[in-house]
């Protein structure tokens, strides 16, 4: 499965061009425009399992540098900052990675 069995296409493209600039990715933003935060908590959970490049079941920081990239290969990756913040806002335990729980909890605020 992909992210565009999920998402339209054209609500990513519109997500990504929102946040082109460095550091102006707004996880609540993005998952606004990009119509995920209407989805289902099963179409969250995939949409994790897809983001979740290691399937290790968490979504590490070094993956989350890569995060827009998973939605279109050619967006760019997260600063620093973004990376962090982006990190901070999901993850409540403080295990410094998301999990699929969190991530929901995260998307659908």
């Amino acid at each position: 499965m992909s992210i565009t069995d999920i998402l339209s296409p054209s609500d990513i493209a519109a997500a990504l061009r929102d946040c082109q600039a460095p550091d102006s990715f707004s996880p609540k933003k993005f998952f606004q425009i990009s119509g995920m935060s209407k989805k289902s908590s099963s179409q969250i959970k995939e949409i994790f399992r897809i983001l979740d490049n290691d399937q290790s079941g968490f979504i590490e920081e070094d993956e989350l540098k890569y995060f827009l990239q998973r939605f279109e290969c050619g967006a760019r990756v997260l600063t620093s900052s973004e990376t962090k913040t982006l990190l901070a806002a999901a993850d409540h335990d403080g295990d410094g990675k998301i999990g699929a729980e969190e991530f929901q909890e995260l998307v659908q605020s």
